[in-house]
Order: structure tokens, then sequence, then C-alpha cells
């Protein structure tokens, strides 16, 4: 059906303008650790570092705040990476056998990191392409000269390649290729013909233009390269794996194969060494792995330092993860839960006495960064202001807190400090660059819920995502493991001594304790945490170690309905008698959800006492200052026995999936038979309306687009009871003169209820509980589920939180005007009047867009332009991974943006705004990709490194794009024209704006739409149990009566 309006032409220029000081799309940084991460680098001079990922990302992090993210084009590993120590440049090489150089440029007073050049060693000379071995000149190890001109490049194939730098030519007349080698070796020591792959290169500390070259056979070559001569021979018989020179170059250091290293001395009085000063198998006599990487450090102390990674006995314990540092007497042996990548140490660019003396040990292991402190004894772990392991368990939810007070802020730092004593004080040493970025102007925490029970608290005020606190929750659960046993607790006896670093670990003892929703109250301290089991937790911030009972409640939400029987897991069985608990949150009361099956929605409302939690059987209301439930709701269809089986059940029932298939296929066939062949007067004005279609009309005269027609689900599908969203408001539901506490659920089935609270004022709250009352119920036609509900004061404004107006923290919302509620559907989106709930304005979006609601939130958005102006929209995130922003009350679409790959599922399902226009959502499982939809709130890394460079490079190749990085990593960016257009890669933009109708808002005002019925058949059956007998018929009948024949309108 097609409907014709006389609109206005085009898009007024003025609200475009606002539009624009309003919205503008950013993907702005990416929090947490890099999502496999295969090499690291360090500047000595510069203190930044940086990451390389299987993704081909280049990460260079230093003081927080400081961050630079690239990509390299095609998606290769970066195998290494080397600082031109600083020079602000980085060399990195793929495993496509490429190397690219990175420059850091000033543009604007900020630094951006670019990709200047790239670079593929060609093969070996005297091979053709087609017979050469693919391996041959497969770039194996890089060396960066100190003058940081030249590049050694050691293959596979056992030559040494040198590339001058920045320009990256190859010195063909320098390279080294084993036959020149093999010359010079004694006939008894050849074995063969073949060097192998060079496995190292090191250049001499004080002889420049000397390096070693370490092969694999065990051979380590002293070549001078200016005279190209072989200075000297070092003949092991141990296969090679790393070399490193002592500081003074009067001797070097190599580790084996065999778990065993080697200190030779480096003298020129002989050609050829055959035996090694000292061997030593650090954790022999049995068989070991190979010690893949070592250092020699020097210290004031007078003992010097060795630092390896490997070399653990095979047998016992050839799967652990391990970097062992030594000095003296002095043996740690630390043990991460996933495998070292690299690891580099800190030392002083200069000391008075010449020596190294390395202040901290960097170790980059597949899921985390441990730093740890080399000048405290005990060698403690310094705490990471910005690259934690978001995943240490795997996340589960997330949720957002704007605007945190300082008091809230300053007691859960302090929480969080005294959780870890034994950490380091000392500073972060990777503290390059300086931040540029304005302080923020608000404080922001994220919190997140984790599958072994704990919920974190980041500071994500920033670029920069700190942890700040963390609360267990598995200690209040009699489980198989004991949770309070420290990560560090070893024997004295052991050998090796193993300490425990770092923090992931992904295993959880019970699945059950997996955090499901999380809500806090910023004034009170009060939190709530519901996990899979059913299980809520009612917390109070408290400053002082306490040891106490925990209350527990249950709260049978079938309410004794015959005939359902729980078929999943069992409850958590809570600990007996008094618990400790450590200063922080600490948990007062358990309400345990009958069945036990995960909460799927929570609300808290401490100035009522009040908490409310929804399962996939009903939901319930909980007094938690008496100790006294207060409502309990089963939402279960007769035939939703899916919801008995839980989340965890294996239990599947062959016969009612067959059963269903068929009732699908009989209704199928039987609504096919329905079907009119003979023309109905319906059809006969649809080709009347396509015959005035064709006629030509006046060019004022606009046509929308036909809606997609959107069948009702079905009433009896699985899982129709599953509570998506509870909601605490203070307004109009009884009548439209006294308003009072209200309590709104939304259900998978298109159900809301609506219930009217007498909540005791605060002097009788000990003598009084509350009371609940069902005051309204509505049933969507199309039976969506409800994905959010809100209410809007008689301004349209979002009501204040909990304690806001009381404390004057927030103005008072509009009672006087006629209040309405906003019901957020996966179909549409819908505002009715309060309190007769009559239908006021909706946008039907699967209808218009086809595509269904994921995630919504009620933000603010204040205008770049003008201190004083800002609105209140409605933001959402769709199943295609779009996201949209309309206008409220009205719900006119304002912009539209790609965000996320509609392939990315998890991203999509792990999205969370906050309440100022921005979001995060997973990129992967231990990253948060920040967004920003508004035009002013913006989070990004705005920074400055300084840094000093010879000479140019030489432009041979075009620059790529770098850091700030383009908005293309998860999901397409729409630019925006100055105009307020917007464009979008491959014409998808220009043929999708051919097909959408104008934009539905008036040129200035954006709050007041009337509603369109015509042809609509999302009826609400509306059931008003509070009103009066001839009201409630009254609005039934009204609202049977609002779907109207088809027709032609003309406004």
């Amino acid at each position: 059906m097609m409907k014709f309006r006389f609109r206005r032409q085009g898009n007024d220029p003025q609200r475009e303008k606002i539009k624009q000081d309003l919205f503008a799309f950013n993907k702005t940084v990416e929090h947490g650790f890099p999502n496999q991460p295969s090499s690291l680098a360090f500047d000595p001079l510069l203190k930044i570092m940086a990451i390389g990922a299987k993704s081909g990302a280049v990460k260079i992090y230093g003081t927080p705040g400081v961050e630079f993210t690239g990509l390299h084009k095609d998606m290769a590993t970066v195998t290494q990476m080397h600082f031109l120590p600083g020079q602000g440049r980085l060399i990195t090489l793929l495993d496509d056998n490429t190397l690219h150089l990175w420059e850091l440029q000033q543009k604007d007073g900020c630094t951006h990191l670019e990709e200047t050049l790239s670079f593929t060693l060609p093969g070996r000379p005297g091979f053709d392409c087609a017979n050469s071995p693919p391996s041959i000149s497969r770039v194996t190890v890089i060396l960066v000269n100190a003058a940081c001109d030249v590049a050694c490049l050691g293959t596979e194939g056992g030559g040494v390649y040198f590339l001058q730098i920045p320009s990256l030519k190859l010195l063909e007349e320098r390279t080294l290729l084993p036959d020149e080698v093999l010359q010079s070796i004694p006939e008894e020591h050849r074995c063969g013909k073949a060097l192998g792959p060079v496995e190292s290169l090191q250049e001499h500390p004080e002889r420049r233009g000397q390096i070693l070259i370490g092969y694999s056979r065990g051979l380590v070559v002293w070549w001078e390269c200016e005279t190209r001569k072989v200075l000297h021979l070092f003949l092991g018989n141990q296969q090679m794996e790393s070399i490193y020179w002592e500081r003074g170059g009067k001797s070097f250091i190599s580790s084996h194969s065999d778990g065993g290293y080697m200190v030779w001395e480096a003298s020129v009085s002989s050609s050829v060494t055959t035996q090694a000063s000292t061997s030593t198998i650090p954790y022999g006599p049995f068989p070991c792995k190979a010690i893949n990487k070592i250092q020699w450090k020097s210290s004031s102390s007078g003992n010097h330092f060795i630092i390896f990674s490997g070399g653990m006995p095979r047998a016992s314990y050839g799967d652990r993860h391990c970097v062992t540092v030594m000095q003296g007497k002095n043996l740690v042996t630390f043990d991460f839960t996933s495998r070292v990548i690299d690891f580099f140490t800190v030392c002083p660019v200069k000391t008075e006495d010449g020596q190294d003396d390395p202040s901290a040990l960097v170790v980059l292991v597949e899921e985390e960064l441990v730093v740890i402190d080399l000048l405290t004894p005990g060698w403690p772990t310094i705490p990471a202001p910005y690259l934690a392991p978001l995943h240490s368990s795997a996340i589960t939810c997330s949720y957002h807190i704007s605007n945190v007070t300082l008091k809230l802020w300053e007691r859960i730092i302090s929480a969080g400090e005294q959780q870890n004593p034994r950490l380091s004080s000392a500073r972060w040493p990777i503290d390059g660059g300086r931040s540029l970025a304005e302080e923020p102007s608000q404080r922001g925490l994220l919190l997140t819920g984790h599958e072994d029970g704990t919920v974190r608290f980041w500071d994500a005020s920033g670029v920069a995502l700190k942890p700040l606190y963390r609360v267990p929750t598995a200690g209040i659960f009699q489980t198989d493991c004991d949770h309070n046993e420290s990560l560090n607790q070893s024997n004295d006896e052991d050998w090796p001594p193993f300490r425990k670093v770092g923090c992931f670990d992904p295993y959880s003892d019970d699945p059950r304790l997996g955090i499901q929703k999380i809500a806090l109250c910023k004034y009170s301290g009060k939190m709530v945490v519901a996990g899979t089991a059913g299980q809520v937790l009612v917390m109070d911030l408290s400053d002082e170690k306490s040891e106490h009972v925990i209350s527990v409640a249950a709260l049978d939400l079938l309410q004794d309905r015959e005939g359902f029987t729980w078929k999943g897991h069992d409850k958590l069985t809570p600990r007996n008698g008094s618990l400790f608990f450590p200063p922080g949150f600490q948990t007062t009361l358990l309400v345990q959800c009958v069945p036990p099956a995960a909460v799927t929605a929570v609300s808290l409302h401490s100035e009522w006492s009040l908490v409310a939690f929804g399962t996939s059987h009903g939901f319930g209301l909980f007094d938690y200052h008496r100790r006294s439930p207060v409502l309990a709701r089963c939402t279960l269809h007769p035939n939703d026995s899916l919801a008995m089986e839980g989340p965890l059940s294996r239990v599947k029932s062959l016969k009612k999936s067959l059963r269903q298939s068929f009732r699908r296929i009989r209704k199928s066939r039987v609504s096919g038979k329905k079907r009119p062949q003979t023309a109905s007067p319906a059809s006969k004005l649809q080709e009347a309306n396509a015959h005035l279609a064709e006629q030509p009309g006046p060019h004022d005269l606009e046509v929308t687009p036909v809606q997609r027609r959107i069948e009702a689900r079905s009433a009896d599908d699985s899982l129709s009871g599953v509570v998506r969203c509870l909601y605490f408001a203070d307004t109009f539901l009884r009548d439209a003169i006294h308003h009072g506490p209200t309590l709104w659920a939304g259900t998978n089935s298109g159900s809301v209820f609506a219930y009217a609270l007498e909540v005791p004022s605060r002097e009788k709250f000990s003598e009084r509980c509350a009371e609940a009352v069902l005051g309204k119920e509505i049933q969507l036609m199309h039976r969506a589920p409800v994905v959010s509900i809100g209410v809007l004061d008689g301004r349209g404004n979002p009501l204040p939180e909990p304690y806001e107006v009381s404390r004057d923290l927030a103005k008072a919302p509009d009672m006087q005007g006629t209040h309405s509620v906003l019901i957020a559907s996966e179909e549409q989106f819908k505002v009715f009047t309060l309190p007769k709930i009559s239908a006021k304005t909706k946008f039907k979006l699967t209808a218009h867009e086809g595509c269904r609601v994921r995630k919504v939130a009620l933000a603010n958005f204040p205008s770049c332009a003008s201190d004083d102006y800002s609105e209140n929209c409605l933001a959402c995130l769709t199943n295609l991974g779009d996201i949209h922003v309309f206008s409220i009350p009205g719900l006119r679409p304002q912009v539209r943006y790609d965000c996320v790959r509609k392939e990315d599922i998890s991203g999509i399902a792990s999205c969370v705004f906050t309440k100022y226009g921005q979001g995060f959502y997973l990129i992967s499982p231990s990253e948060f990709e920040r967004f920003s939809l508004s035009a002013k709130n913006i989070t990004e890394p705005v920074c400055l490194v300084e840094f000093e460079r010879p000479h140019d490079p030489v432009p041979l190749g075009t620059k790529g794009a770098g850091s700030p990085k383009t908005n293309q990593a998860n999901g397409t960016h729409i630019t925006r024209e100055p105009d307020g257009t917007q464009l979008a890669p491959d014409g998808y933009a220009s043929e999708r704006m051919a097909l959408s109708p104008s934009p539905l808002d008036s040129p200035l005002n954006s709050t007041d739409t009337t509603l369109d019925t015509t042809g609509d058949i999302t009826v609400e059956d509306v059931r008003d149990i509070l009103g009066v007998t001839e009201e409630c018929e009254k609005n039934i009948k009204n609202s049977a009566e609002e779907p109207r024949s088809p027709d032609i309108l003309i406004k």
C-alpha cells in the first residue's frame, strides 16, 4: 500500500546544522589487551612500547593516555618489531616475509602513526624463481645497528643481508652468504655444507660494525662488516636459540635447545674457540625444554642478572610457561598462565658506573602483560595502568555508570588498593610521550561481570581503561576450590621456585557462578549482582572489614504452578556461619530465585529499598530493608516447557521439536489455502492505488516505500516468559492526578506489566513493608520481545535516578504535564500517554529498515556549539550492527551509522551505551571498542611524542593509513559531509537514499508527531486493572477499532 503526503522538499538547513552540532560518529579507542599478540618491541630512549598482533595490528603505548594504532594492509601476523631508538620509527616483519617502516608524524601539534615504506627481500642470487626454495630468503631475525642506519637481516638459508635505513634499500655489496662463512670454518667442523638458519644477531656494545651471528647448528661467527672478515669462530655442539653480549663486550652468553646456556670469552687472540668457559643447565639434570631467549644484565651490586624464558624440565613441568630471573643466590621462576611471547628489560639510558642496573622486567604473554619490579626486594609485580586483561575470566555482562560522585570514586579506589598489598609501588616504566587530551569532565565507571563470579571495576573516564577494584562472589558459596588461597603461595623447598604472576585465569570452578546482571546506585553505595543459578546478591559498600552472616531468602517465581518440573542445574549452596569481608562491597543479602534459572533482568531503587529481578519464569520484587518479598509473578505460557530446562541443561526433547516443526508446516499450508483467489475489495483497492501511483503527479508529492509485512509471533513460542527488562518510575498509573512509585516489566512475548507500589515513608520503613498492585497490562499485537521501558515526564525528558532530586543533584521532573511511557520492542518503538495507555506516536523499525532492535538507551546529546543546548534522544543498536538515533518523545529518525559488522554477533550482544552518547562493545574476548555518537563527548587519544631524526626518508612509496585510525576495523563508518549528508562506500548510500523517504522530522521541532495508524496491524491489547469498569470497556473498544481499512491518505 502506498501513502501519499505533501511534504516540504529537502532537508531544512537550520535543523541539519543543529544535528551536526549534536551527533557525530567516531570509533575512538580500543580498551583492553590486544587479541592474539605476536611480537614486542621497546624504545629505551623514548620509553614507548609496541605490540604486534596476528591480525596485522600494531599498537604503540607510552604513558597512560599515549596510544597509537596502525593496521597493515595485509592481514598477516606481525612476527618481529624493532624500534629505531629515539627516532620515532618502527620496523615490522610480517609472516609473509615483508618488512614495513612505521613513523610517528607530527601534525597539527599532535603525533600520529603512519606506515611509510615496505620491502620484500628478493630471492637468493644464483637461483631463479622456479628453482629457489621458498624459505631460503625468509627473514628469521633482524638487528638494527647502534647508528640506526643499517638493519641486518638473518635468513633461513643462512645468509645475512643489509638494509639501508630509512630508505629500505638493499645494500647488495654487504650481503654475507653462507659459502663465505663456510670457507673460514676448519674442515673437521664443517659437518656438511649447510650452516642452518640464522637464529640470532647481536652487535658488539663497544666496537661498532662487529656483529655476532648465531646459527641454529650451534656455530657463532664474530663478523666485522667493514673488512668483511671472520674475527672469531665459536663452535658450539648444541642447537642455538639466542645470544646476548655482556655490557663490556668481553664475553657473551648463548642459550640452547637442551635447556642450558653457555658463557663464551670473546677474544681475538685465537681464531677458533671450541669450548665455552662455563656451561649450565639450570633445571637439569633431566631433559629440559629449550631456552628461547636470554639476556645478561650487569648490576652495580656486583651480581649480574641472567633472565631467560623456557628451560623447564620437560617431563614434570614441560607445560609451564615461565621466565626465570637469576641474580647471585636469588632465583625466581615466574609462572604465567599463557605462553610467553617475548620480554625486555628497562634500564637507565646512562648510569654513573656504566652498569645496566635493570629496573623492570616486562613480559608479554598471550593473554596479558606483566611488569616485574627488579629494584624492590622480592621482585613484586607493578600494577598496569592499561593493557589489563579484561578476559582474565570470560566477560558475561557489562554495565556503565556516568557522573560518578567523588566520594564513591575514592572509596572504590581505596578498597582496590587494599586488595593488593603485595604489589609494587614503583612508577610505571613505560612512560614516554605526553597526553594532550583534556581532563575528563566526569568520572565514568565500567563494570564487567565474569564467568568466575567476579565483578571488576574499571576507570573508563579517559583513554586508558584502568583496573580499580574487583568483587569476588565465589567465596559466598560452597564450591570445589578454595578461592581464598593466594596466588603467590609457595614452599621454600620447592624446585623450581615457581611464583604465580598475572591475573589471567580462564578456568571457572562452576559455571553457575557466572554474573549475568549488575545494578549499582552511585549515591547510596548499594549494588545488586545476579548470576546464572538465580542468585541475587545485595551488597553494601563499607570502608571497614566485616565478619557477618549473610541473610538468605528464597522467592518462588512459579507460585506453585502445577505441571512444571525444573530440569536444569541446581542452585548454589551458600556457606554457613559468619563470613569475612574485606573493605569494599560486602554481601548482606542473598535472594535465591526458584527455580534457579539465570537472571535475565534486574533493577535497583535504593531510595525505596527495593530490588526487582526476572528470569525465564517470571519476576520478583524484594524489600531488602525489611528482608521480605513484595511480589512474585509467573510469566510462563502453558506450552513454555523449554524454559524449564535451563541454559546449562543438555536435555533436548526430540518429540517436542518434531511437533513444533509439523505445526509450523501445517500452519503455513492452512494460511496458504485461506488466501483469496478471486479479486477482493482490498485487492481492487491495491490495484487502484498502483494505477494511481503510475499517474504523473505534482512534484511536491512524495511516495513512501511499501512497509515490510511483519508476521505476528506465536503465543506458545519457547521461552516466551523470559523477562527482558525491569524499570522503576515515579509516575501516574492510577489516575492523572496522583503519581507514585511504579514497577514495569517487559517479557519475551511482548507483554508489559505495570504495578503500582505502596512504599512507606522513611520514618515507617521499619514498620511497614512495601506493597504492589497490578495496575496495567499491555500485550503487543506482534508479541515482539520488549527490550526496554522508560517513562518520560511532562517535558519529554527521562526521569532522574534515585536520590538525584532529593540531594539537589538533578532538576525535578515535570509532574504538571502528561507523562508518557516509551516501550521499545525488537520491532518498533511506541510512546503511550499515562495513565490511560493510549498510543501517542511510534516508529516501526523492522517494517521500515528490515532490522531488529538489540540494545537501546536514552542518552543526552549536548551541542558542541552551545553549552546551554542539549537534546535527549533514543539510541538503538540493531541486529545488523547499525546505530539509529531518534528524538523523544517524537521518535523522529535523526542519524544512522554503521558501527558493528552484522556477522559479529558477540560484539552486538556485548554493546553498552552511556548516558552521554558513547558506547562500548567487544571486538575480541579481551578488547572493548569505544565509540561516540556525540559531537561533543569524545574520548580519544590526543598525544605528543618528541623525537629527533638525523634525516628524513626518501618518499619511495605512498603513505598508508595510520593513527588516528579510521573507523573500519569492525564495521564501516559513514562519513558526514559539511552539509550533513552521509557518504558510504560502493555507492550503497546513494542507492539507499534514493529509496528512503524524506526525513520525518519537522524543520525546527523534534518533539511532536501525530500517530499514523493507517493500515497498522500492530494493535495493543490494554487492560486497566485499577480503572473503573466503564473506562476499561471504553479503552478496549477504542483499541479494537484502531485498524481501519487501507486507503489513500493525502495530508
